[in-house]
């Protein structure tokens, strides 16, 4: 079993050494089984999200490849074409609806399944069905975050947001007497040792403040891989008042916050060690999608790190509350389900169910969602390659099946990514252009791992694992709700989805985030699934094997979740540059013509509600404001 997970090693890809993917890849012994034109696309196995077949026209374009419009007469046409059948695309074809029942709407989308970041993975292990989450989660921090807007369109869908105070059992992991943990890699620290009891909060935290089940941090601590005097100051670190910055007022120190790193914080403020701070490297890589040495002290402080007791500074009051509001808004396949509602509104017939309950096992007839004459159609596997705005209306060009279509709109909804719109339209205002451009997107992975039981995290203590110098950042077993039909595994014994983060990161000094980004998504698409396979395998043996797993016996599937472009861009007061003026994503999202934008781009903030307050912009912007207007970001 160490013999294959050898053959790539962490180095080999860090490097960028291991082989693309590709089309024609072998697939992997564990590689749930994807039949010959699988036609529920949930449920197949292997690579999802940023696949070959995802993304090779689109990047074809990127490199250069130009399509005419004018070689291609219109096959079709339709009141309003939205390009992206993501949360957003979804809200917008959504929102037009409700404002022109009557109207008839083509929806594209490049993947294989509609949801876009919203993806949904099923299993079956052992005659038992499990739900996972690919990509968008939870709704968060609903109270605090959401707006009337937001809330509106999901009352009107059916959700009821109480619901899941009773659906997601906070109260399970604790019962079972297990807490969080943390892993040192020997590569990073020496040794493979898992230390279990974190005391440290996460944002938006799932698990009650007393039933943690955290230890002391000095027991906490004790027990970490490092010398006594690396210990001593991480002791004080989460436990001294002292003030770095004593003798600066609240201004400069809140200017030296946002411009200090939080991994120089540790380093330079509090004197700890390269090895004793990589404890914290890769913890704020699920939330921010960079190190902590891309991460400012600021949003460390805002987001619960240790080493700020006797700033004096503030914290951020929206954080504050959105750090007090419990994590548990979340259907047991994350927000695929909203995006499952979505489409069973637009396209009737399409699922059978009508509440939140049974949207969660509804199977969805996917011939339905392109059916000739229908108000609202959904093509999928069609990737969009040119819009104009031209002779009043818009044309959209796109590629489905090796050959380029045309459809006449009369407006549109571009819901994509934002940096990809300047290959598209060519019309665009070199500001426009530019500023569209900054929005680099953050790379981030998903793993499911679905086992035939959860025995070696009971016997190891542990609901959670942080690993902070390995190759998957964080390690958990799923979330446990059980809503409509769908019961969570509670005992053991039961098949369970782990949940594994993977983040590409490139350490460097001086280099700006969008540089980072993009060279981190350059070294993802260089990894084949293969080697994510051997590091699920290797590092969950390592942690859990003394618990008495056994990959060979107990993994039954694994399924890859790869976004090259996840997270929005939403700035960086480390780089002091363009991400942190407001004019630039104003400029972004300025309507063209007939064609406005969506998408949580649009917002540069990357979570669903912000998906969906830009969609309800982008519509209000071509087909006015509805009768009843709650308040919108954007």
């Amino acid at each position: 079993m160490r013999a294959m997970a050898d053959r790539v090693t962490r180095r080999d890809f860090l490097n960028g050494m291991a082989i693309a993917i590709a089309a024609g890849l072998a697939p992997s012994r564990l590689l749930a089984a994807r039949p010959p034109q699988a036609p529920y696309p949930p449920a197949q196995g292997g690579l999802h999200g940023g696949t070959p077949g995802a993304f090779d026209v689109a990047h074809a374009i990127r490199d250069g490849r130009r399509y005419n419009l004018d070689l291609v007469a219109a096959q079709e046409s339709a009141d309003l074409v939205v390009v992206g059948a993501g949360i957003s695309g979804l809200a917008a074809a959504w929102f037009w609806r409700r404002r022109r029942p009557r109207s008839r709407i083509l929806i594209l989308d490049n993947h294989a399944d509609f949801g876009g970041h919203a993806m949904r993975n099923e299993f079956r292990v052992d005659g038992r069905f499990l739900l996972g989450y690919g990509g968008s989660e939870s709704f968060q921090s609903p109270s605090t975050l959401w707006s009337d807007v937001a809330k509106e369109l999901i009352a009107a869908l059916g959700v009821d947001l109480a619901r899941f105070d009773t659906a997601f059992d906070r109260t399970l992991y604790p019962s079972l007497g297990l807490s969080r943990g943390v892993f040192f890699a020997r590569e990073a620290f020496g040794v493979d040792r898992l230390v279990t009891g974190d005391p440290m909060r996460l944002v938006a935290d799932d698990i009650p403040p007393d039933r943690m089940n955290a230890r002391p941090i000095e027991a906490f601590v004790a027990d970490f891989p490092l010398p006594a005097e690396s210990k001593a100051r991480l002791v004080e670190l989460y436990t001294s008042t002292r003030d770095p910055l004593a003798g600066r007022s609240l201004e400069e120190k809140e200017a030296i916050l946002g411009r200090t790193s939080y991994r120089d914080w540790l380093t330079k403020h509090w004197q700890l060690d390269e090895r004793t701070a990589d404890v914290f490297y890769g913890r704020t890589l699920d939330f921010f999608a960079v190190g902590t040495d891309a991460v400012s002290a600021r949003d460390a402080y805002d987001t619960g790190y240790p080493g700020f007791g006797g700033i004096g500074v503030a914290r951020d009051a929206d954080a504050l509350k959105e750090m007090e509001e419990p994590y548990i808004h979340h259907f047991p396949d994350g927000n695929a389900s909203l995006a499952r509602l979505l489409v069973r509104s637009l396209v009737p017939g399409a699922a059978p169910g009508s509440t939140m309950e049974d949207i969660v096992t509804a199977r969805f007839d996917y011939g339905a969602l392109d059916r000739a004459g229908a108000p609202t159609r959904l093509r999928l596997d069609s990737t969009v390659v040119a819009v104009r705005n031209r002779d009043g209306g818009v044309d959209v060009g796109y590629v489905r099946d090796g050959r380029m279509r045309r459809v006449r709109a009369g407006q549109c909804v571009l819901a994509c990514y934002h940096m990809m719109i300047p290959y598209l339209m060519r019309e665009l205002s070199k500001p426009q252009r530019e500023a569209l451009a900054l929005n680099v997107k953050a790379p981030l992975v998903y793993v499911k791992v679905a086992v035939r039981n959860w025995r070696p995290w009971v016997a190891r203590g542990v609901h959670e694992i942080a690993n902070p110098a390995g190759f998957y950042s964080r390690l958990k077993l799923d979330y446990p709700v059980s809503l409509g039909d769908y019961r969570f595994p509670r005992s053991p014994d039961e098949p369970m989805v782990l949940h594994l983060v993977h983040v590409p990161t490139v350490k460097a000094e001086g280099i700006d985030l969008r540089t980072r980004l993009r060279a981190a998504r350059a070294t993802l698409y260089a990894v084949p699934f293969e080697a994510f396979e051997q590091h699920a395998r290797d590092e969950l043996a390592r942690m859990l094997g003394p618990g008495g797993f056994d990959a060979d016996r107990d993994i039954a599937a694994i399924t890859v979740n790869r976004w090259g472009h996840c997270y929005s861009y939403s700035g960086s007061s480390l780089d002091d540059k363009e991400g942190d003026d407001e004019r630039i994503p104003a400029t972004a999202r300025r309507r063209v013509g007939r064609i406005a934008f969506a998408n949580a781009d649009a917002a540069w903030d990357p979570y669903a509600h912000a998906a969906i307050d830009e969609a309800h912009r982008a519509v209000g912007e071509l087909a006015g404001k509805p009768k009843k207007a709650g308040k919108s970001s954007g």
